[in-house]
């Protein structure tokens, strides 16, 4: 059974930065898996078996925050006491702001208007924006700079959500 006092990274056996190894991640995702699934422990007692599926659900978890670049850099900074998304401070910049709020405009008229191809434009330039964020986050979270990475980590969770949303409307116009 695993320790279910460690944090995500240590569950995994991967060293605590937000660069990380995906396959290590993925296999070490399978062993744990593998070890804690409830079907395991089916003729097992009661109690084993409830901590079977806390286990598994443990690693479910964990296996999700560290595989989304946003979640694992959130993750990064609660671990040492920074609270991206505090209610009191909602701030972003306001060209970001600006920004996102026309291409979620442009989104809107193409997804209307049936503009498959404009919407992957978007997408992809939404896409680019946020990977050029995650390599930034990335540099300051493994130089452990977490104050610095702050303002990142909550654009980047922004630009998640605009993707998922334009990836919605893509899926609507492609019917």
């Amino acid at each position: 059974m695993i320790e279910f006092s460690r944090n995500h990274f240590q569950l995994f056996g991967l060293p605590e930065r937000f660069l990380l190894d995906s396959s290590a991640l993925d296999r070490a995702y399978k062993d744990l898996q593998s070890e804690v699934h409830p079907d395991r422990y089916a003729a097992a007692g009661e109690t084993e078996q409830r901590l079977a599926l806390q286990a598994s659900a443990r690693v479910n978890e964990a296996y999700r925050a560290l595989k989304d670049p946003a979640a694992r850099a959130h993750y990064l900074l609660m671990l040492h006491g920074v609270d991206a998304f505090d209610e009191t401070d909602t701030r972003l910049p306001i060209d970001f702001l600006e920004r996102q709020l026309e291409r979620r405009e442009a989104a809107a008229d193409a997804a209307e208007s049936g503009g498959i191809a404009a919407l992957e434009q978007i997408l992809d330039d939404v896409r680019a924006e946020a990977h050029t964020l995650e390599a930034r986050a990335a540099a300051l979270l493994d130089a452990e700079q977490w104050d610095g990475a702050r303002g990142l980590v909550r654009e980047l969770r922004f630009l998640t959500k605009v993707v998922a949303d334009i990836d919605a409307m893509l899926a609507v116009a492609e019917g």
